[in-house]
């Protein structure tokens, strides 16, 4: 496993749209997917798409029991998400306050959707159908927007809310947001 390094904000890399994946299982793929979970780990972070890393393929992973990031956050599965297709269930968006990777030192507050389904494939190619609400939500779809080359201030809607982590939540942990 390898830590990877991770495209920041203005790679115009980030801002391609990935391609599909259509071979799962291989040992390149498992090799990418160790690595962006070494990767994740080692950032502290809640998610983390192929993009981030160079990578133009539809993967993206997620999930912790508890992450320092967003400590109030409840746990996330562990999750390898290949080919996502996010479906909005109902009409209601709630803001909350976003960080990434990508993006690092800095959260703004970003509408998503409440509920949503995503439908997809884990690393074995086995098909994945889940609804998920709140946090959960949230992760699925900010990584997602990686693969259709968004990053989360692109979807800002009051950037009087938009800043760097260290003045807006001067009590969290200063290596938290790297």
């Amino acid at each position: 496993m390898t830590v990877r390094e991770i495209l920041k904000m203005g790679d115009p890399r980030l801002l391609r749209v990935a391609k599909p994946v259509e071979q799962f299982d291989t040992p390149e793929m498992r090799e990418l997917i160790a690595d962006m979970f070494e990767t994740m780990k080692d950032a502290n972070g809640a998610g983390l798409a192929a993009p981030q890393i160079g990578v133009d393929l539809q993967l993206v992973i997620y999930g912790y029991d508890n992450n320092p990031r967003y400590p109030d956050a409840p746990p996330v599965p562990r999750t390898v998400l290949i080919n996502p297709v996010i479906t909005p269930l109902g009409d209601t968006e709630v803001d909350g306050w976003e960080g990434c990777l990508s993006v690092p030192g800095l959260r703004g507050v970003v509408p998503r959707w409440e509920r949503i389904r995503y439908t997809g494939f884990d690393e074995h190619g086995q098909p994945i159908d889940r609804e998920a609400d709140g946090f959960h939500a949230r992760v699925v779809q900010h990584e997602c927007d990686h693969l259709i080359g968004r990053l989360y201030p692109t979807r800002m809607r009051d950037f009087t809310q938009f800043g760097f982590t260290s003045v807006l939540f001067p009590d969290m942990d200063p290596n938290a947001d790297d």
